[in-house]
């Protein structure tokens, strides 16, 4: 799909704000509601866009400890088995497969101490597969800029 410079305005605006409605999409992009909402639809339906979400705050909803695991894993089973294996234990944020020395990075955010400590020294080294993690911590964390706002990752000419 060809992504323009309107989609690309589209995109920078929901990311900074994905209730925004197509009016307000609009008129912040200067184009037409029935071309917002036309793209839009487009968009979505093409996967450019693939959905609308909301950023928590962890400790607001009872997880005040974040620790990131590196987990290297055997060669069997294969790596796609030991990922969703990985994504479907609780707590679990995301699961990155990485580069280098390391296979995953897995981002745990648990209630407390004791609930991280069961999460990332029981069930995640009961998933088979798993050989070996090592864990950090989070003290404090900040966001970066979403997909779409940055000026630089964008082409200006379209």
């Amino acid at each position: 799909m060809n992504v323009d410079k309107v989609d690309r305005a589209i995109i920078a605006q929901l990311s900074a704000d994905s209730r925004l409605s197509v009016r307000a999409l609009a008129e912040r992009v200067h184009v037409s509601r029935s071309a917002v909402a036309t793209r839009l639809q487009r968009l979505v339906a093409e996967g450019v866009i693939e959905g609308f979400g909301v950023s928590v705050d962890r400790k607001s909803i009872g997880l005040h400890v974040t620790a990131l695991v590196i987990v290297k894993v055997e060669r069997q089973p294969g790596w796609q088995d030991v990922a969703t294996s990985l994504s479907d234990l609780p707590f679990v944020e995301s699961v990155l497969a990485v580069s280098g020395d390391i296979d995953f990075v897995v981002t745990v955010s648990a209630p407390d101490h004791e609930h991280l400590s069961d999460v990332i020294m029981r069930r995640l080294h009961e998933v088979p597969g798993v050989a070996s993690t090592r864990s950090y911590i989070v003290l404090e964390s900040w966001n970066g800029t979403a997909p779409g706002i940055a000026r630089d990752s964008w082409d200006e000419e379209g």
